[in-house]
């Protein structure tokens, strides 16, 4: 009986075991979206990617401020972890999304080249 309750959705699931089946999910699916993706959409995928990182630095500052009110709580260390990564990924994004746009430019011919 219990067990068909818990098939049923009556039984409690720990918090912990939901958002770590979740994450595993995810790395599941990231791994899979980003391995079969062309190179010719790999440039925009980047600069999505840039932009959730931008917005992920946002709640990294705010965790690094909710800290300092009671002096040198965890979630500052963790926030201070978290924008270190986060520009990292950010500019690291963009020195790559700027190489990749490089790839595609025509190469100048230089001016004093003479016609054969």
């Amino acid at each position: 009986m219990s067990a068909m309750l818990i098939l049923a959705g009556g039984g409690a699931v720990s918090p912990f075991i939901f958002q770590f089946a979740i994450f595993v999910l995810a790395i599941f699916v990231g791994y899979y979206v980003v391995w079969s993706v062309t190179p010719a959409l790999h440039t925009p995928l980047m600069a999505v990617t840039n932009a959730i990182s931008s917005v992920i630095i946002v709640g990294a500052l705010i965790a690094v401020s909710a800290g300092t009110k009671d002096g040198v709580a965890m979630s500052t260390w963790a926030g201070v972890l978290a924008v270190v990564l986060c520009a990292v990924n950010i500019f690291g994004g963009f020195l790559v999304t700027q190489r990749m746009l490089a790839m595609y430019k025509k190469k100048e011919r230089p001016a004093n080249v003479e016609a054969n």
